[in-house]
This record gives structure tokens, sequence and C-alpha cells, in this order.
């Protein structure tokens, strides 16, 4: 009898649906849109129930698609949204019916309170949390005690977004390593909350829920789970675990120096590690992997395809109108104008911090900007400067983590860019690595999550099936002449980020 497992990839737009064989193969997948809130700046808010509805949604509309008989399917895993804050009653109850989500900044204050009394880098270096501070869950659970006594003295616990899910599956309340490493109060080192930090919040230890494995059996679907969903009530639910985390594992990398480039609407570069990669200046933002043992770090660009798609709104317009009345693909037109545009982009530079500052920028008030043009310059330069731009900040990343690390010569490329075969090669030129382009795509989390389920239940003995389900579907190798321009290229990047840093700061204050 063939084994089948759903896997759950709950995003920040919507939740993913995916039917996977026992080989690893993805039969089917269905996705469900929710909304994000924003009742306030800086507040960004979701529905918990709309998450349970939209697993509801999609789990019966992948049924339908791929006609699988539901007794076959013997186990699901999530991989969830981090950061999330979503408190429950000693019944269960959910206390407030929209939660904030991990790009939710309110807890400014609360970070304060916290960092009067413990150093704020201490504090980095314990928990290895790399964004901004009010974004972690610990300081949103003080958000709620500050400014909703009432009903924070309801609260029994808060967990997050995938195990909300959970809870709703199997009726536990739990979390798994990977999830708890983003509550602001995990110690990555000794693999637990430090106390030293939950003192520090000021907030009851037991509001944090116990941990597990990301590998581990839950239980299997209560009676009402099994009912909403249309499965049957033997499948074994395990715990899963966070989006970046079980992305790493999804995307091949779970071993010793491996590493992703994940390229979406933001982009990031993460790497497998048997000890977390911290530092000081630069400030990879570290998980607890879903793999025992081991951590995934990462140093992000906030606005990659964002700004890209930005170049594609207010520059191709013209190119929009033909993708729209010939069904051609919007991002193939604008790469094929670029592929003729000489490395360098005939002098045009871009800068892509359209969403202000990273860890990796000198200032948050850091502006992108194009440098360097002139009445000669064209809209095929353009389209290539964004594309350089993109990828030089990238690869200021990837250069940090070479200083700690020490990396594989290859990495795999996931999302929505690694599609382009130019932006792969430019990629490959800025990097000096291999770039692989496998049939894992979009699927990295979703894989991921069926990785774990697939071992927690025995189906396979280890993550070693990945490697066999990735089929490399082209490798992209650096070409000399243009690694040599680039690496004389990287100072002067570095130099206008520099540049452009302080001279967000000076705009700030007239503002």
């Amino acid at each position: 009898m063939t084994e089948y497992i759903i896997s759950y990839d709950l995003g920040t737009g919507g939740n993913k649906a995916s039917l996977y064989n026992s080989q690893g193969d993805c039969l089917a997948e269905k996705f469900v849109f929710y909304n994000t809130h924003y009742p306030r700046g800086g507040w960004h808010e979701q529905k918990p129930e709309d998450w349970w509805q939209a697993v509801i949604k999609s789990t019966k509309a992948l049924l339908e698609i791929s006609g699988v008989d539901p007794i076959h399917i013997v186990a699901c895993g999530i991989s969830g949204h981090s950061l999330g804050v979503v408190p429950v009653d000693r019944s269960g109850n959910l206390l407030r019916k929209s939660v904030p989500i991990w790009s939710d900044s309110r807890p400014v204050d609360q970070a304060k309170q916290v960092f009067n009394q413990i150093d704020e880098l201490e504090w980095y270096n314990i928990t290895g949390n790399g964004f901004p501070a009010p974004l972690y869950s610990a300081f949103k659970i003080m958000w709620y005690r500050d400014h909703e006594p009432e009903m924070f003295e309801k609260i029994y616990k808060v967990f997050g977004t995938k195990d909300y899910i959970n809870f709703k599956l199997t009726g536990e309340i739990i979390t798994d390593y990977s999830y708890a490493s983003g509550s602001g109060v995990y110690d990555l080192i000794n693999w637990n909350y430090s106390d030293k930090l939950i003192q520090a919040t000021g907030l009851p230890a037991e509001i944090f829920p116990s941990i597990c494995p990301s590998t581990e059996v839950l239980g299997t679907l209560s009676d009402d789970a099994a009912q909403a969903l249309g499965l049957p009530k033997h499948i074994k639910v395990v715990a899963g675990g966070v989006d970046n985390s079980c992305m790493a594992l999804g995307a091949r990398s779970y071993k010793e120096g491996r590493m992703y480039n994940s390229q979406g609407s933001s982009s990031w570069i993460a790497v497998a590690s048997s000890k977390p990669l911290l530092d000081d200046r630069v400030r990879p933002f570290v998980f607890t992997h879903v793999v025992p043992g081991f951590f995934a770090s990462a140093i992000p660009v906030f606005s990659s395809g964002s700004s890209f798609r930005w170049v594609r709104d207010h520059f191709c317009q013209d190119l929009i109108r033909i993708s729209e009345n010939e069904n051609k693909d919007i991002y193939e037109l604008m790469t094929a104008l670029a592929q003729d545009v000489k490395p360098g982009a005939n002098g045009l530079i871009f800068n892509p911090s359209l969403a202000g500052g990273s860890s990796l920028d000198a200032s948050i008030n850091i502006r992108g900007a194009f440098l360097g043009l002139d009445l000669g310059h064209t809209q095929s330069d353009v389209i290539r400067a964004a594309m350089e731009g993109i990828a030089l900040e990238m690869g200021r990343a990837l250069d940090e983590l070479r200083k700690l690390w020490p990396l594989a010569d290859e990495m795999v490329v996931v999302g929505g860019g690694s599609r382009s075969s130019l932006w792969r090669q430019i990629h490959a030129d800025v990097y000096r690595l291999n770039i692989l382009k496998t049939n894992i795509d979009q699927q990295a989390a979703a894989l991921g999550a069926a990785a774990l389920a697939a071992v927690g239940v025995g189906i396979w003995d280890d993550f070693d099936k990945i490697d066999e389900i990735h089929v490399i579907e082209s490798v992209t190798k650096p070409d000399p002449e243009n690694v040599a321009f680039y690496q004389k290229f990287f100072p002067l990047s570095k130099k206008i980020s520099l540049f452009l840093a302080e001279l967000g700061d000076d705009m700030k204050e007239l503002s």
C-alpha cells in the first residue's frame, strides 16, 4: 500500500497544502490566501481562525485535486511563519481574534524595558535573534501584559502560528526547538529557554509552551479536526518547524556548511552549521534547525524581489502591456532586455534598500538609489543594474558568512528569482560559486515539513532522502572574466551603501 503525507506551509500570505508520496514526490498542491490587517502603524495582525479555515479549505481541495483515498494518508507535517504570539486560556480558547505576526513591531518600549536590565548585545549572543528586537515574541507578550492586562490575566500559554494549527489538529499545546528559538528568550547553546532572559521580561516562565523535537509525533487527529478536514483519525501529526528551518531542510541545507539562497520579495542566504553563526556587527539571524544538533544562520536583504517588482511597475509599463496582450511572462521580457547589456550596466549602479536597512547596513534609514544615471542610459541598463545591485547586496551577505564558517562551493537557489538563467549567472559570478537550480523551487518549505513527517513516523530513516528528491536541472558556473569585474565592483558598491546610509540619517532628521 502506498503511503501519503500532507504538508502544510503556513506562510505570511496564506497556507499551501501539498500531498507527497512516500518517495517524496509532490503529487498535488493547493494554496488558500488569508489577509493581513494593519490597524495602526507598525501593527501587522492576522486571525488564527483564518489560518485554520485556510488549512481546512486547502486540505479538502487537495483531496479533490489528487483523487487520493484519504485512508492512505498516514501523517502530516507543518512549516509556519515565525515569531507568532497566539494566546489561549486553560480551556484552549483563543483570547484574541487577531494576533501580531512576525513583522509586527509595536513593542518598542517593552524591548527597552528588557535592555535596561540586560545588555542588548548579550541578549543577541544568547538568542541569535538578529531581526530588530521588537519583532520577537517575548516583547509582544509583554505588550499584551502592559496594554491588555485583563486579557493577559486569562492567558495559560502563548504559542506560534504552526503550533496553533497543531493544537487545532490534536489538542496538544507544544512547540519545537526551531520555533522556540525565535521566542526572544531562548538560549541557543543550551537548547532551552533562558531563565535569565525570562526574568528580565518579567513574564511567568510557564506562559511559554514546552519544547519537543521537530520530528516528534504529537498525536493523531482529534474527532473535530478529522471531521473538519475530511480526513481519517489515524493520521499522525508531527510537530514541524519554523519556516526558515523547514525551508533550509527542503533546500538541502541540512549538512555542515551547506547553504541556500531564497530569492523572493526579500532574500537571504542561510548556512547549516553545528554552531550558531553569531557576529556582533552584521548580526546574522539564527534559528535552531529542525535537524538535531544544527542551526540555520542567515543574513537577509529585505527588499530584493520587491525592488525588482518596483522597477517592473515604474520602468516597464510597455513590457507589462506586451505581457498582458501576448500572455508572456513579464520577468522573462525584462531579463531578455538585460541579457544584451554587459556587466556593469554601462556605469549604472543600483542599491536595492527600498525597504530600509538590514543588519548589513550602517543605518536602518538607508534608502535605495540609482547612481551614475546619464542621458545615454536605457531601459535595458536600468533592468540590468537592478539585477546586479540586488546580487551584489546578497554577495555582501555571503562574504560576511564566509568569515564565520567554512562553506560549501555550491549553492542551491529557490524562489522566484531562481527561474532566470541570467540572474543565476549574475549570482554565480558575484558569489564565486556554482549555482544549482533543482526541481524544488517554491516547494522547499513544504518539502521540509513533509520530510519531518516522513522521518517522524518512520517512513524515512533520515533526511538523506532529500538529496535524492532534488533533481539538478542546471549548474551555472562562474565566468572568470565576470568574477574579476564584480570583484573590482564590490568596493564601490560598499562605498555607495555607506554614503546612502549617512544620507538617510540626514534626511530622517529633516523629516
